[in-house]
């Protein structure tokens, strides 16, 4: 099932679902050591459970910079496919393109884009159209 994010008409494709999952485990395994959403909360509870108000994308907007820059830190092999079973493995294994060089380029869409530039284009318009996102599966 394709999921992506939805602000007002436009639709951003990221990939599976589980894909998507793995995304945000990541998040979570790696970067809040408290659990899910103790740091990031509008990220991994707001946009992950509901929508995040068009507001609060300044917010996230930083948030998204210390991410990535912290994934950039962690290996591929990294990954974490599920925070809720984590004996878990992506379904390829450890066979991933070269170019895949750490966790914050470790997810990307079927077009080459990382989840990274995804969410920050739809961030974009969500804040020049006033409008909230919301985690959308097709």
């Amino acid at each position: 099932m394709a999921v992506g994010i939805l602000v007002d008409c436009f639709y951003y494709e990221l990939g599976h679902s589980d894909f998507v999952h793995s995304f945000f485990s990541t998040i979570s395994y790696h970067l809040e050591k408290e659990g899910w959403g103790t740091k990031y909360p509008l990220i991994m509870n707001e946009l992950y459970n509901d929508k995040l108000n068009w507001n609060d994308v300044s917010v996230v907007k930083a948030n998204l910079i210390e991410i990535e820059k912290e994934l950039s830190k962690h290996t591929p092999e990294q990954v974490i496919w599920d925070i809720d079973d984590l004996s878990q493995k992506p379904p390829w294994g450890d066979k991933i393109s070269p170019k895949v060089t750490s966790l914050a380029n470790y997810f990307a869409t079927a077009d080459g884009k990382t989840f990274f530039e995804v969410l920050r284009t739809a961030i974009d318009v969500a804040e020049e159209d006033k409008c909230d996102l919301k985690i959308h599966k097709l």
